[in-house]
């Protein structure tokens, strides 16, 4: 189990990530719709990081990619989505 703080934790970590490759943020901020403003002023909002820990999950080389750089689990980028707002519907895939 983990915390909602270590959640938020792994989806910043997870931005981060995703920001610091700028096909990958642009890929993001398409699939989002949000702006590079609105990632600054929404990064602490649970729901924001929830939106990015979605993206993440999107693909299996992003999640071992970021996984593999930040020395997590593969399965920690889903455990964090649980605990986030919207984390708690159900996977159909």
């Amino acid at each position: 189990m983990m915390t909602s703080s270590e959640a938020e934790a792994v989806a910043l970590q997870a931005l981060g990530w995703i920001a610091s490759s700028d096909d990958l943020m642009g890929t993001f901020l398409g699939a989002s719709g949000a702006s590079l403003d609105d990632v600054k002023t929404q990064a602490s909002d649970p729901m924001f990081l929830g939106s990015v820990l979605d993206f993440l999950l999107m693909d299996d080389t992003w999640v071992t990619g970021f996984c593999d750089a930040s020395g997590l689990d593969y399965a920690q980028p889903l455990l964090a989505r649980q605990e986030l707002p919207g984390g708690d519907l159900p996977n159909w895939t």
